[in-house]
């Protein structure tokens, strides 16, 4: 059963200095924002809500390896679209570029206090989950999109799918705002997974599914 009308979450992740940008859709349409830079403060926003689901641009697991996550290969070599690779925790622990990884991970160990963490099967209840602005862009485009563009295309994308931007004044917001189109698609059954469950999956609305993104759909 689709559940169009639930609240979602997305939410972009920096470092300590920059904190978490996140976005709220219901119907299809924005019903809040809130920037925060303590993970307890964000997971309680997203609480106060009622929130069904939670997405993060942010890892949800280390490498196991020291290598590219297999999310971060499949999204790669499936879709061309490449993302930072995770690093093992310990690598992250000793290099400043990885503190929003480390604040990511804060993030999600509050969440799960109340939202599980997807398993890429069963999308009823409360749950959070790992996804990428620039593969939800593409998706929901159909193509690839260039990165160096992002402020432009990803603005244009959201417009595209009936969502007003007014309120997403910086990218951090546009990228929270793509976070939770990726949880409705969720929510509608629609969506791809790129990974594994010891890995992490990163999840993305369906290739050129647009049809639940307009804001008119009825229920």
């Amino acid at each position: 059963m689709q559940r169009l009308k639930d609240i979602v979450v997305g939410i972009d992740v920096g470092g300590p200095k920059k904190g978490f940008h996140a976005v709220a859709l219901f119907g299809g349409q924005v019903l809040a924002r809130k920037s925060a830079l303590n993970a307890t403060e964000m997971t309680e926003w997203c609480l106060l809500l009622g929130c069904t689901i939670v997405a993060v641009d942010a890892p949800c697991r280390w490498s196991l390896t020291g290598h590219a996550r297999p999310a971060e290969r499949k999204l790669a070599h499936s879709r061309k679209i490449s993302t930072f690779a995770t690093p093992k925790r310990e690598k992250a622990e000793s290099n400043p570029f990885y503190q929003w990884m480390l604040n990511g991970e804060n993030l999600y160990g509050q969440l799960q206090k109340t939202f599980r963490l997807f398993d890429g099967r069963d999308n009823k209840g409360k749950f959070c989950l790992e996804t990428f602005p620039q593969a939800v862009a593409c998706a929901l485009s159909g193509r690839i999109l260039p990165a160096r563009k992002k402020c432009v295309n990803r603005r244009k994308v959201l417009l595209e799918h009936g969502i007003d931007i007014s309120l997403l004044s910086n990218i951090d917001y546009v990228d929270a705002a793509l976070c939770a189109v990726a949880a409705r698609s969720v929510s509608a059954g629609k969506f791809e997974t790129y990974g594994d469950k010891d890995g992490g999956l990163i999840v993305t609305p369906m290739w050129r599914d647009i049809a639940i993104y307009s804001g008119n759909e009825a229920g």
